[in-house]
């Protein structure tokens, strides 16, 4: 019998998160502006990823991060923060079943910048799959 690899436990951890994620801020964002919502959001994640860092003995040197690695760095925090203030204010404006899986066609962008910009192939597997997502993204965008 073949094991899980450690990378799919934990992309269905972040799956499983992403869910509760979801929920929980459908629920925390009524009644409050969105952008201080995600506000909110980034002071617990900063403080969460910290306690882990220090639990665990990871910190390392910021001069020892690469003018590469900064840059996609930065930019990725960026791409984070425009992410989550458009979920927030989705969330905000719509229903969660609605907005959900709307969020989820970033399924479809991953796979097509893993494409085009990291030469990543794709099959024929990859390619039924995003139909799919992006078919069920329209049903449940138009009922």
């Amino acid at each position: 019998m073949r094991s899980i690899p450690s990378w799919a436990l934990f992309a269905f951890g972040s799956a499983f998160f992403a869910g509760l994620t979801a929920l929980f801020a459908k629920l925390g964002v009524s009644g409050i502006n969105s952008n201080f919502a995600t506000f909110i959001r980034t002071l617990v994640i900063l403080g969460v990823t910290a306690g882990i860092l220090s639990l665990r003995g990871e910190w390392q040197r910021f001069s020892s991060v690469t003018v590469h690695t900064w840059i996609f760095l930065l930019l990725s925090g960026l791409a984070t923060g425009l992410s989550w203030l458009c979920y927030f204010r989705a969330l905000q404006l719509g229903p969660l079943s609605r907005v959900a899986p709307l969020d989820k066609l970033s399924i479809v962008f991953a796979l097509a910048f893993g494409f085009l910009f990291l030469r990543e192939a794709l099959n024929w597997q990859a390619l039924v799959g995003v139909t799919l997502i992006v078919s069920g993204s329209l049903v449940l965008l138009l009922s």
